[in-house]
């Protein structure tokens, strides 16, 4: 890089026409003295001229800089105010808040182009797909972005509600439902994380469609799956090709539930 010695005296770059070079260095590239259309002048290194990342004095990116761009939203991100700045090539730059929160600043040639559409939280995929996937009364539907460092999912409850739940929560444990069991939960007993109530009535939650608990239609396969949760681990009992034999499944594990309540009716938990 700190070689180059190519003439670039009279050549044109854009609005640039290269004068002469300078005895100051940027990252091993001579820096030109080169004369704007405008009248003007600016120093930019070789480099800069070559790639076209400099092309005027800075005279367009004052003119682009009348173009108001406050309040537009460009894909997740909402410009708020023109920084007074703009970059090595005379691109204003402006400040955008996105959706999750954070604030970025970026140019508004890559905001009218389309190349900035987030603060970079859409190049970030979540840490594990869990559409689908069950934590207590919660059936996870999609991805619902990252805020404050943390991942959140959004979620069906069994009672019918949505809600958005930190992924931490739903690894943890410390969400099981959409909040309608905070007031229930008095009237119900729990047992190594298993509510007494819930195996008792064997009925299919609001958002089983399978008519059979414990089982579902992965459309992707067109297949029935079987799974029991117990104690708060979600087991896999299989996939089926028809209903029936999904339910069989799912019924012969449920002897743990019938020896579960076996022992809690006995007082064997109270011991």
């Amino acid at each position: 890089m700190g070689g180059e010695k190519k003439d670039l005296s009279g050549q044109r770059f854009g609005l640039l026409t290269a004068v002469e070079p300078t005895a100051e260095r940027k990252n091993g590239y001579t820096v030109w003295r080169c004369r704007c259309d405008c009248g003007g002048e600016v120093l930019a290194p070789s480099r800069y001229l070559k790639n076209g990342w400099t092309t005027d004095c800075g005279c367009q990116g004052k003119k682009r800089r009348r173009q108001d761009l406050s309040g537009r939203r460009f894909g997740k991100l909402t410009v708020l105010e023109d920084t007074g700045r703009t970059d090595e090539q005379g691109r204003c730059i402006w400040r955008c808040r996105c959706d999750c929160g954070n604030e970025v600043e970026t140019t508004s040639s890559q905001l009218l182009a389309g190349y900035k559409k987030s603060c970079g939280c859409l190049s970030r995929p979540p840490l594990k797909d869990w559409v689908g996937k069950r934590f207590g009364m919660l059936e996870v539907l999609s991805y619902a972005g990252k805020r404050d460092g943390q991942h959140y999912w959004l979620c069906r409850c069994d009672c019918g509600k949505q809600a958005e739940v930190r992924q931490s929560n739903l690894q943890s444990g410390h969400t099981r439902s959409c909040g309608c069991q905070s007031g229930a939960k008095k009237h119900m007993h729990f047992v190594g994380g298993t509510c007494v109530e819930m195996l008792r009535s064997r009925k299919p939650f609001a958002s089983n469609t399978s008519g059979v608990r414990g089982v579902y239609l992965r459309k992707e396969t067109g297949q029935w799956v079987s799974q029991i949760t117990f104690q708060g681990q979600t087991r896999y009992l299989g996939s089926h090709r028809n209903l029936a034999d999904a339910a069989r499944s799912r019924a012969r594990a449920e002897e743990v539930f019938d020896d579960f309540l076996a022992r809690y009716d006995s007082g064997y938990y109270d011991k």
